[in-house]
């Protein structure tokens, strides 16, 4: 089942006028090599069975996005202590493990069973780690500004049948840039919620937004990204007030309900964290 915006008609017209060939396939970054320059993004195990991809914007502040921090059961906040951030994670092993300590969503995300521009563009969470990596192999990441339509970009991440390696697609397009967000051609699913969108920016990769949604097309499969720049801003000032998430607290917003995952072959839960879920 995709996920699908109140976008219908922007996204038929951008797909329409803007899309573009040369798409690259994913790839999985499967040895050290591959993987070299890319472990400041890891995988986010959420409680004993979630899952979604985060990356390292300081050495102890992890991004990802809002909806990975709750849960679809209870449609309550999860505790942020509950999260393990495995920066690189490769086939079993981490380049590097850290414990959230807190964490911030942006104020104006709210949590329910569908997605719209608003709730797409605020789809925003900071973790921060309980104590920093200083790796020279693990570099964070730098935030860039949010990119025109027609620019290349590329993703990074973990998603459902390819959870224990991280996969690249190092060439796919912005088609749009409705209200905030950002229409993508890349190749995502389950479990790649909060992974990082890339842009070449001064020959460097540098963050321009988060996947928050998947959709599809005319057939064509669409991701949906976040805005970045300012929402950053704020979120981190909130994180130096101490306007956090210290444990699960019920949310003040509404949620879509649907039945617990029953233990047994690993599944999909539909929205939520988005990722794919396991046998505890």
């Amino acid at each position: 089942m995709r996920v699908c915006l109140v976008l219908c008609l922007t996204m038929l017209s951008a797909l329409a006028a803007g899309a573009q060939g040369g798409e690259k396939a994913l790839s999985k970054l499967s040895t050290a090599y591959e993987a070299r320059g890319w472990e400041a993004v890891g995988r986010l195990n959420i409680g004993r069975n979630g899952m979604c991809t985060g990356a390292l914007i300081e050495a102890d502040l992890v991004l990802t996005a809002g909806h990975c921090l709750y849960s679809q059961r209870t449609g309550n906040t999860v505790d942020p202590r509950s999260i393990t951030f495995l920066a690189g994670w490769r086939e079993g092993r981490a380049a590097a493990t850290r414990k959230v300590r807190r964490a911030v969503i942006h104020p104006e995300y709210v949590y329910s069973g569908s997605r719209t521009n608003e709730t797409v563009q605020h789809d925003l969470a900071i973790l921060e780690l309980e104590s920093p990596i200083r790796l020279s192999t693990i570099q964070p990441f730098p935030v860039g500004k949010r990119p025109r339509k027609g620019a290349d970009v590329g993703v990074v991440s973990y998603a459902k049948n390819r959870a224990d390696t991280a996969s690249i697609q190092k060439l796919c397009h912005v088609l749009a840039r409705p209200s905030g967000t950002l229409i993508l051609s890349c190749d995502v699913d389950f479990g790649a919620s909060g992974a990082p969108v890339f842009a070449d920016i001064d020959n460097a990769p540098r963050i321009v937004s988060v996947v928050s949604a998947m959709s599809e097309i005319r057939g064509r499969p669409v991701a949906f990204g976040t805005r970045l720049a300012k929402p950053l801003k704020l979120m981190r000032e909130m994180l130096r007030e101490g306007a956090v998430l210290n444990d699960g607290a019920p949310a003040t917003v509404s949620a879509k309900r649907s039945k617990p995952v029953k233990a047994g072959k690993p599944r999909v839960l539909r929205g939520g964290s988005g990722g794919t879920f396991h046998k505890p």
